[in-house]
């Protein structure tokens, strides 16, 4: 039984042994023949083409996040709707109540977020 995995194991180890000698050999030889060579302007950080203001590891406001993830939750309600509305004849009026029921909620959402102040840039 084990005899029939033989070349599934050849193959990994074929694999492996060429993975390891093209990495070994890529970054060894590659430095010697690279075009364009390492230097210390191409390594630092830039935000827009220019110095960075601060350090690069400053915190971001958290605003930047919840947007986002709010902009995420209130797209993927749009994923949802296109395949509600090619099959809404098929699945007729529980469809139509099912598919009422979640926008009504996310809509509950998106007010309970609007009063939090969650959509406010100031």
């Amino acid at each position: 039984m084990l005899l029939n995995y033989l070349p599934i194991l050849i193959f990994l180890i074929v694999a492996a042994a060429v993975a390891v000698v093209l990495l070994t050999l890529g970054t060894g030889i590659g430095r010697y023949f690279a075009r364009f060579h390492d230097d210390k302007a191409k390594r630092a950080p830039y935000e827009c083409g220019f110095d960075a203001f601060e350090d690069t590891r400053s915190k971001f406001d958290v605003r930047y996040y919840l947007v986002a993830i709010l902009f995420i939750v209130f797209d993927l309600e749009i994923a949802f709707l296109f395949p509600w509305a090619v099959s809404l004849g098929r699945i007729g009026l529980a469809g139509l109540v099912a598919m009422g029921i979640f926008l009504a909620i996310l809509v509950v959402g998106f007010v309970y977020e609007w009063k939090k102040g969650a959509l406010e840039w100031d």
